[in-house]
């Protein structure tokens, strides 16, 4: 087993360059460069198809690229997998949990698949922190879809990731639901863990992320704060109120931009 090396805190916690994925003849991922700053969320933003999942599977070692660098909590992703591995996790587009099992019981599973000691007191912690202490005794069948995804995240918490990986977190969830996804996340950052987020829904990255990439049809067309987007579309009007554009406005914007010229 390799023992992670000291990584200088100025390093991005995932840093992607030239990155291509093609399956067959669909090209997938055309060149795609991203940093990721440590303990920030960034979302990774675009439609279904975009290449999202393929560059998740990527970076979390479950794919290997055809082209382009990759390296997640300092390490490469292509000759150090093990390393990149014990730093990060991944929670996919469906709650991963055993519907069979009580909240508290999927999460002392993990932590003693993951070999860790006192996995009880483990557990107990994450049902606090994620909000689930008094359903942790609870079947998982029992359990909304919020619960079931906040459940999942704290399962993938498990052994302190600095980096993690959510994959279109609040899919099929309800208003509510989503709502709790949200705070779940905020809290991951806020204890200054790195959160990489996909998601096709544009108020999720509005809400959550540091910094919002819009990633269309394998490549990055903008990248920056929401802010930094919002500038990219010409100053509000002032009629009777003053309208500020949102994020969809500028995802709109860029991505029929891009179509338009690809069709020409």
């Amino acid at each position: 087993m390799s023992v992670p090396a000291t990584h200088p805190a100025h390093e991005p916690a995932i840093q992607v360059r030239g990155l291509e994925k093609s399956f067959k003849d669909l090209t997938v991922l055309r060149g795609v460069d991203i940093d990721v700053a440590r303990g920030s969320i960034f979302a990774l933003l675009g439609s279904n198809g975009a290449g999202k999942t393929t560059m998740v599977r990527i970076l979390s070692t479950l794919l290997k690229a055809d082209a382009g660098t990759a390296r997640v909590a300092g390490f490469d992703v292509a000759t150090q997998a093990g390393d990149v591995r014990r730093s990060i996790s991944l929670t996919g587009q469906f709650a991963a949990v055993d519907a069979i099992l009580t909240g508290r019981e999927n999460l002392v599973l993990v932590a003693r698949l993951r070999h860790l000691k006192d996995p009880g007191p483990i557990a107990d912690d994450l049902l606090r922190r994620f909000s689930l202490a008094e359903a942790g005794g609870r079947r998982v069948a029992t359990y909304s879809g919020g619960m079931r995804r906040r459940l999942d995240i704290a399962m993938s918490l498990i052994g302190d990731p600095p980096v993690i990986f959510l994959d279109e977190p609040t899919t099929g969830l309800d208003p509510e639901g989503r709502l709790e996804v949200w705070q779940a996340v905020r809290e991951l950052a806020a204890g200054g863990t790195t959160v990489l987020l996909t998601t096709q829904y544009l108020e999720e990255a509005e809400q959550l992320a540091d910094r919002i990439a819009v990633l269309h049809q394998g490549r990055i067309i903008v990248n920056g704060t929401l802010a930094e987007l919002k500038q990219l579309l010409p100053p509000a009007r002032v009629e009777y109120v003053e309208k500020q554009p949102t994020l969809e406005d500028v995802f709109l914007s860029v991505v029929g931009a891009r179509t338009d010229k690809e069709n020409r």
